[in-house]
């Protein structure tokens, strides 16, 4: 039997506001849509839930708002056996995201973070405890990035491995803040909104990647969507493919990959092992609506 991946997850949540349209609307106009759903959904959520999913014990180190969101929010990782002694109530909004979802299966994304804004680097620190207990914390960017940065500190300071997904991207991140990261996971554009340099290929996307590896990453996994991911690091590249599958919505596959893939990695310490496992559970999830409810239990 795999040893249990103990994992600690610093992040965002939010709840999602799925809109299924045939087309977004124009300024002043107004058109029907087919369908709504509501769920759960932020970066930092998405990918504690499908590490939980997969047999992680997760450590889930958020905030939610004062309103009826949170109590969404705090059930949902309770059903999800995500623990929330670090889930802090504040008072504010909850983070939301409205989402719309076109009939090819592209998606457009509003993100309100609220409560997530308020996450501190105090709060790290007090559950430096139950993060010393795990073997890989998970960063995003949809919290303070001075709360990131003190939970890379924690990671440094415990021998912790850490895995930086830099979503939502900006090109005024400063790399030399990143470095030491073990694992950096964008998707192709926020390579390229990170190091301001085309990725319209291959070649381009490791000449990209090179960079992040200089400022000093131990690995760079790109995610490429239905073409898999390539995984860069100082001994070469690995293009891993993904299954061949008919998408209903992509919403959240990005999620789903770092999840799996950090439950494996844990699990095995096998980088390429756990990328493919990652490509098959996100291509999995993008064949049902939803977010968090398109992540496949173990």
């Amino acid at each position: 039997m795999a040893h249990e991946a103990r994992i600690a997850v610093v992040g965002s949540n939010m709840v999602d506001l799925i809109s299924y349209i045939h087309r977004m609307p124009g300024e002043g106009e107004t058109v029907g849509a087919p369908d709504f759903r509501m769920g759960c959904g932020g970066k930092g959520a998405n990918q504690a839930v499908a590490a939980a999913r997969l047999g992680s014990e997760v450590v889930m180190v958020t905030r939610v708002g004062d309103d009826v969101f949170a109590e969404t929010t705090l059930k949902n990782f309770e059903d999800n056996r995500i623990g929330t002694e670090h889930v802090l109530r504040t008072r504010a909004s909850s983070g939301v995201a409205p989402i719309f979802v076109d009939p090819e299966s592209r998606n457009s994304i509003l993100i309100i973070k609220g409560a997530n804004a308020l996450l501190t680097p105090q709060d790290v620190e007090d559950a430096r405890d139950a993060i010393a207990r795990c073997e890989l914390i998970v960063l995003q960017l949809e919290i303070p990035f001075e709360t990131v940065a003190a939970a890379m500190a924690l990671g440094a300071e415990l021998g912790i491995p850490v895995l930086l997904n830099p979503a939502p991207a900006s090109p005024d991140l400063d790399l030399s803040r990143i470095t030491g990261v073990e694992f950096l996971v964008p998707n192709e554009s926020e390579l390229e909104l990170l190091t301001g340099m085309p990725v319209d290929g291959l070649e381009d996307i490791q000449r990209a990647a090179e960079v992040l590896l200089a400022a000093g990453i131990r690995n760079v996994i790109v995610t490429l969507g239905a073409r898999g991911a390539l995984w860069i690091h100082e001994g070469g590249r690995e293009l891993i493919d993904a299954p061949a599958v008919q998408a209903v919505d992509t919403t959240g596959a990005g999620d789903a990959f770092i999840g799996c893939f950090a439950t494996q990695w844990v699990r095995t310490r096998d980088v390429a092992g756990a990328i493919r496992a990652g490509t098959a559970y996100a291509a999995d999830s993008v064949t049902r609506q939803g977010t968090q409810s398109s992540y496949a239990w173990a």
